[in-house]
């Protein structure tokens, strides 16, 4: 029996990178797993890996995630199929450079609306499903520029430390409700985002972990790769 059987897992960005092998991932462990996404050929991509490695079968959903209504289709799609939901992991991002002196307020605002408005809406959305079950674990995906910052990534870097603040004050909220939530830093990944880095695969043992953590484990807390 896997760390995560039978549990119903849903995954933002599910079509590439640490959303595809987190997929897989928690497959393996015995999850059920929804893929939530912009592009249904990459989901597809990732829903016939999890069936190639693990024997089970995803539901896509082809979403953006930054849209009110696409998400709370997404979930009612959901729960029509599985009646609960156990897990959230918050991982579609988008990095793009620029300067704050270049950056145009339309570019500004796609960082923060993937970035950090994304998880709270689809946070707002799961949280009656745990509330009603008395069980939930949220993962939020940030990154070491919510702290330390970097020329020309400002919009990425304000939106994952907005993410983490979001993520201790949702923490607060829900523990009394059986619901965990809590940071992940990956580090650098090899991704569409980044041509060099770890394999994302590496990283997934963390994320199955927090994913599957007891009553009374830890929330509103920054876990980081090594």
């Amino acid at each position: 029996m896997g760390a995560m059987n039978s549990r119903i897992a849903l995954i933002s960005g599910a079509g590439t990178g640490l959303g595809r092998a987190t997929a897989i991932a928690f497959a393996a462990e015995g999850a059920e797993v929804v893929l939530l996404g912009r592009r249904r050929d990459k989901l597809e991509e990732t829903a016939a890996l999890v069936q190639d490695r693990t024997g089970k079968t995803a539901l896509v959903i082809k979403t953006d995630v930054t849209e009110e209504s696409q998400v709370a289709d997404a979930i009612r799609t959901t729960l029509k199929r599985y009646d609960r939901i156990d897990v959230l992991l918050n991982n579609a991002a988008i990095l793009e450079s620029g300067s704050v002196a270049e950056l145009s307020a339309d570019d500004w605002q796609k960082q923060i609306d993937t970035n950090l408005t994304a998880p709270f809406l689809l946070t707002k959305a799961v949280l009656p499903a745990m509330r009603k079950q008395k069980y939930g674990r949220i993962i939020n995906i940030t990154s070491s520029l919510s702290r330390n910052g970097a020329g020309g990534y400002a919009a990425y870097s304000a939106a994952k430390a907005g993410l983490e603040s979001l993520t201790r004050s949702i923490a607060d909220e829900e523990h009394e409700h059986g619901i965990l939530v809590n940071l992940y830093n990956p580090g650098t990944l090899r991704t569409e985002m980044h041509a060099t880095g770890k394999d994302p695969a590496i990283v997934t043992p963390d994320i199955v972990r927090l994913a599957s953590l007891s009553f009374g484990g830890p929330t509103g807390t920054i876990h980081s790769y090594g």
